[in-house]
């Protein structure tokens, strides 16, 4: 029987969207052909994911140019990935807002062992999307534009049936963002019955760029809804 880490293992080495996409907008696969990628995601998983455990769910929007577009770790950025997770990064430093809610948050629930024990975090898209305006990248979502939605809708849906194969607790999912996010990620459950419910959370980003003061408050708020 394989582990939960490799079912998460195969899953991202597997990941791939071939449908056409809207003008100047690109997917970012932060697995395809980058060893040092591939290589520090096999060790995260095998450290935190090596068990058969039901977890729950953590869906954000989609992967960031400078989080998990760079690390292949949801809302981890290089920094917490060394000095909390505790593993080995060559390539370039990268600092991420979300990354330092996440694991102010990861820390306050009884640190990374513990937390990674009870959730697996991905994203409603797991592949990112960037938008090439005037020769410069920008982060993109998968709902900033109604013709990108519904091209990646397909990819999405599968991949969330595929996500729960590798043994999700499908009782209640927590989705990162209280707007788009949710209400697009609603509508797919009213639809395909992903989970029994959805909760929403404020999404990192939000927190860390328009409520820094009030980090604990939002923690607190997390924590609540993790023990209900």
């Amino acid at each position: 029987m394989t582990t939960f880490a490799e079912r998460i293992l195969d899953f991202n080495s597997k990941l791939k969207y071939i449908g056409k996409l809207p003008n100047n907008i690109q997917v970012m696969n932060p697995f395809k052909d980058n060893p040092i990628i591939i290589k520090t995601v096999e060790e995260f998983y095998k450290k935190y994911y090596s068990d058969n455990k039901i977890r729950r769910m953590i869906l954000g929007i989609n992967p960031g140019r400078f989080g998990a577009g760079v690390t292949g770790i949801p809302f981890t950025d290089t920094k917490r990935l060394v000095e909390i997770c505790g593993l080995n990064w060559k390539g370039h430093s990268t600092y991420e807002p979300s990354s330092v809610f996440v694991y102010e948050l990861i820390e306050a629930y009884g640190g990374a062992k513990k937390f990674y024990s009870d959730f697996y975090i991905n994203s409603v898209s797991p592949l990112g999307y960037i938008e090439i305006k005037n020769g410069k990248s920008i982060n993109y979502n998968y709902f900033d534009s109604e013709e990108l939605t519904n091209a990646v809708l397909a990819f999405i849906v599968s991949c969330i049936k595929e996500q729960i194969k590798f043994g999700i607790d499908t009782s209640v999912c927590f989705c990162l963002g209280k707007t788009d996010n949710y209400s697009f990620l609603s509508r797919l459950n009213d639809d395909y019955h992903f989970f029994q419910k959805i909760v929403p959370l404020d999404h990192p980003r939000y927190i860390t760029q328009y409520k820094k003061r009030a980090i604990r408050k939002y923690i607190n708020e997390y924590l609540s809804e993790f023990n209900k």
